[in-house]
């Protein structure tokens, strides 16, 4: 409140009401990730029984040490950075200068291009004439499958170009010209530096998408070696619940032997679930600032 205005019962009620709601949306979201926290450092035993429900219990590291003894989870790792890395850059070389063309006025046909592209996200070709053009292209089993086809988004170049119409002012695009400066130089040299917010924002969005994206290697790639992070810890838990599910008569031992198989894929499925969300989780406050200034800016003005 502002200093020198008094609060009127009304206001102190709604007050409340809002540190309630804060506090509860907190709760909703905090929850989970303390839980799922826990369970991976707990006795599996504990988890499935109930017994384990915010703290971790008995506590133990072997879900951990399943997890990266595996080699094979390295190697996603590996590939992934390298998917989002490149995913990334080709995602930004793409949206960025084409929201700044869309937001000029001088751009003959923005009008039209812009209608092309909003159509695109009402429309599609399909999942089976997708892969068939990726497969004519000869980008089956690549790298290139899995960031070419998502290079751009029309979404973000919706968001990068209102940031361009609302925070970059006419005159200065003006006066660069009237200097001799050329639409590119003016673009590389005066717009980039002055919208790190859309930049980081644009990165942030473009990056998670890419770390968590499994569909398109489950489609495309046929090499293990070449599987992103995400699909391998989805085929490391798929088979090691079909071994804990192992139908057919089976004997005492045989019953001991794949509930215990049984627990070590609980205990494996939340530790999968840190390892994989722990590198976004550690970028993102670095970015925070730019993302919060760039979402607000970027979204108010149509």
């Amino acid at each position: 409140m502002l200093s020198g205005v008094k609060e009127t019962g009304r206001d102190k009620i709604f007050l409340v009401c809002n540190y309630i709601y804060v506090f509860l949306a907190f709760a909703i979201v905090i929850y989970p990730l303390i839980y799922i926290l826990s369970a991976s450092i707990s006795d599996p035993k504990l988890v499935a029984s109930g017994d384990m429900w915010l703290w971790p219990k008995g506590i133990t590291f072997d879900g951990y040490k399943r997890v990266f003894e595996n080699t094979s989870i390295w190697i996603g790792y590996g590939n992934t950075i390298l998917y989002t890395v490149v995913g990334t850059t080709i995602n930004l070389l793409v949206t960025l200068p084409a929201a700044y063309a869309l937001s000029r006025k001088d751009f003959v046909g923005r009008n039209f291009f812009m209608g092309m592209f909003m159509v695109t996200m009402f429309f599609g070709g399909g999942l089976v004439p997708t892969y068939l053009l990726v497969k004519d292209l000869g980008m089956i089993n690549t790298m290139w499958a899995i960031v070419i086809p998502s290079a751009a988004s029309i979404w973000n170049i919706i968001v990068s170009r209102t940031f361009f119409q609302s925070s970059i002012p006419k005159e200065l695009q003006e006066a660069a010209q009237i200097d001799g400066c050329t639409n590119m130089r003016l673009f590389i040299k005066i717009i980039l530096p002055l919208s790190m917010p859309i930049i980081a924002v644009m990165a942030l969005f473009y990056g998670v998408g890419n770390w968590n994206s499994y569909f398109s290697a489950l489609i495309y790639l046929n090499d293990t070696a070449k599987y992103p992070l995400q699909l391998v810890l989805r085929q490391i838990l798929v088979l090691q619940e079909m071994a804990a599910q192992g139908g057919g008569a089976i004997d005492t031992s045989t019953a001991a032997a794949l509930n215990s198989k049984a627990e070590i894929a609980a205990l494996v499925k939340y530790a999968v679930i840190i390892v994989a969300t722990v590198p976004v989780i550690a970028i993102y406050p670095f970015l925070q600032r730019y993302f919060v200034q760039g979402v607000m800016i970027g979204s108010v003005k149509g």
